[in-house]
């Protein structure tokens, strides 16, 4: 997999709200109750048991989301003792939760720092433009539908899965496939890991295509181990929903700047990266 690190694609305003949801994503991160041992590299069964019991309440759950069947124990966060050993104790909820709702909680939890941060690049780099093109104000909208639709697509198939769903990658799937039909000819600066890091400017077809084509493939359960820890499928829905909603503006969209041929080695490194 290419690491994007640079689009050639000036923006004429400033992304606040690009901005905006990264700076919400990364706080939410810092204040996961449970992940504070995750980022330090270890974690212990307390922040375990507050971890799970604070994505049982928050994250979107397939079940919840199509059958309306809210779990009668959900963890509570604390640790109990049992003839197994210690685990994490369960009560009945505490608290009235909403399924719709957590898709949109969901959107901003996310499950490691490696998760976190994989995402925030590809938002700071591409969802830029898309907000450029947008406006402040339809852009949230346009995020805030990408998630929804990516949310409830993965739920409808999977829709007996009482695993939780988190991460904005479905949203930014949408950013992604806004920028493809924005911006196809546009040249995106990538590290291409080929022995050592190899610099290349890529058009964002090749590279927002080769990436669809993975996600697609990955959801079928080829190609990867451990296809059923990640929602390759929110990602194709989102990649598409956001192509969908972005159609109509193509034809009035300013071209990006189209410098020629594919350059690599010491004259491919990008001058700014993000």
């Amino acid at each position: 997999m290419v690491i994007p690190v640079h689009d050639v694609n000036p923006v004429r305003r400033t992304p606040w709200v690009t901005y905006a949801l990264v700076a919400a994503n990364v706080l939410v991160f810092l204040f996961t109750p449970g992940l504070a041992g995750s980022v330090a590299g270890g974690s212990d069964l307390s922040q375990l048991c507050h971890l799970q019991a604070f994505l049982d309440h928050y994250a979107a759950v397939p079940r919840e989301l199509i059958h309306h069947q809210l779990p009668q124990l959900v963890p509570t966060g604390a640790v109990q003792g049992g003839p197994g050993g210690a685990g994490c104790a369960v009560a009945p909820p505490s608290y009235d939760k909403s399924a719709p709702l957590s898709v949109f909680t969901a959107m901003f939890l996310h499950g490691s720092w490696i998760h976190l941060l994989g995402n925030m690049l590809f938002l700071m780099i591409f969802g830029n433009n898309v907000e450029d093109r947008m406006g402040h104000i339809r852009y949230t909208l346009f995020y805030v539908v990408c998630g929804y639709a990516a949310g409830y697509g993965f739920a409808l198939l999977n829709a007996d899965s009482a695993d939780p769903l988190i991460g904005a990658s479905g949203a930014i799937a949408g950013v992604l496939g806004a920028y493809l039909v924005l911006y196809a000819k546009a040249r995106v600066w990538v590290l291409v890991p080929f022995l050592f890091f190899l610099p290349l400017r890529l058009p964002a077809w090749l590279v927002l295509g080769f990436w669809f084509v993975l996600q697609a493939f990955y959801s079928s359960g080829e190609g990867v181990s451990d296809a059923g820890t990640v929602a390759y499928e929110a990602h194709v829905v989102g990649f598409l929903a956001g192509m969908l909603l972005a159609w109509p503006l193509k034809a009035a969209t300013p071209p990006p700047p189209e410098p020629r041929g594919l350059l690599f080695g010491r004259r491919a490194r990008p001058r700014h990266t993000w």
